[in-house]
């Protein structure tokens, strides 16, 4: 397609598309939308980043042979919808959708572009693909998070504190994913001895009622499964869980570093970096109903003991030994 046909087509969105220097030939810069489910901030940044990197490691450098637009949902789900609808309105070569929450109004906006995913603990029984190895339609991509981690997270939790008898799921209830985690939660807690509690939450009143509501409990804990709301005030849950003397196992480390008390999931980057090869491959006429959809590689452990020592928590050395980081 031609610069002018491109930009007539797009009307009034194309001038989010940044112009490149020189004379270079439309038919040579390939465009990519970018939808993120989450905040831009630090950790949003280092995703979006690690993306880039891996770009640039198959000859794809932003400015130069390819175009890319942002768009930052965090959390919001209103917001995420008309994000996705102008996302699809550039007619980008294609589209990397950054989570769950953006991936739903992502696919609602186009069965025809291009998708490349990080996110989703369930593709398959959410209807973004037909199979893992064959996923059929415009798009395929890269688990984040698989649901039983969630049994894996309160064994985590009990070992580091044993006391723990009432364990609070605290999630959006806009999260695709939220039936799943709550029924791997109550599936396990039995096992533990602990009195699984949901706790949906839309916004930061009900996350503190919620962490307050628990509190006025004896021995409770959290649970924090991946979700855009969570992520996006994970700051105000951990210094919930820090005022209530609540223990907390989150899921990813960028919580654990910025205060919380233990983490155990996936490398949140290194998807990113695996999705620049899916984008570079179908940039090179593959399609996404032949690329499997992948799951995580690297998981870990974090703890942090400084959290733990302010919440009265002795460590042990069983589950220090299998930690990938302790933060001291």
């Amino acid at each position: 397609m031609r610069r002018r046909e491109f930009i007539s087509l797009l009307g009034g969105a194309a001038a989010a598309w940044p112009l490149m220097a020189g004379a270079q030939q439309a038919d040579r810069v390939r465009r990519i939308g970018v939808l993120m489910g989450v905040a831009n901030d630090t950790e949003g940044e280092a995703r979006v980043a690690a993306f880039r990197q891996g770009l640039q490691h198959l000859g794809l450098v932003e400015g130069r042979n390819v175009l890319m637009e942002y768009r930052w949902g965090g959390g919001d789900p209103a917001r995420l919808k008309i994000q996705a609808a102008e996302v699809a309105a550039m007619m980008p070569d294609v589209i990397l959708a950054g989570g769950t929450a953006a991936l739903v109004p992502m696919q609602q906006a186009t069965r025809s572009i291009p998708i490349v995913f990080v996110g989703s603990a369930d593709p398959v029984g959410r209807g973004f693909v037909a199979s893992r190895p064959r996923p059929g339609g415009n798009m395929t991509g890269f688990t984040i998070f698989e649901v039983s981690l969630v049994g894996k997270m309160l064994e985590a939790l009990k070992l580091i504190a044993p006391g723990t008898a009432r364990t609070m799921l605290i999630y959006s209830p806009t999260n695709s994913n939220a039936a799943d985690y709550w029924r791997s939660l109550d599936t396990v807690a039995p096992t533990f001895a602990v009195k699984p509690v949901a706790a949906p939450v839309r916004d930061a009143d009900e996350i503190e009622r919620a962490c307050a509501a628990l509190a006025g409990e004896r021995n409770g804990g959290l649970v924090v499964p991946p979700d855009a709301i969570t992520t996006a005030r994970r700051e105000l849950i951990i210094a919930l869980a820090a005022q209530y003397r609540l223990p907390a196992v989150y899921p990813f480390r960028f919580f654990v570093t910025s205060g919380g008390l233990m983490s155990y999931g996936p490398d949140t980057r290194d998807p990113y970096r695996r999705a620049a090869g899916y984008v570079d491959r179908i940039l090179k006429g593959e399609k996404p109903a032949d690329l499997p959809v992948q799951a995580p590689t690297k998981y870990e452990l974090a703890i942090n003991l400084k959290t733990a020592r302010a919440l009265g928590l002795t460590v042990p050395d069983s589950l220090l030994a299998r930690a990938d980081e302790v933060i001291e």
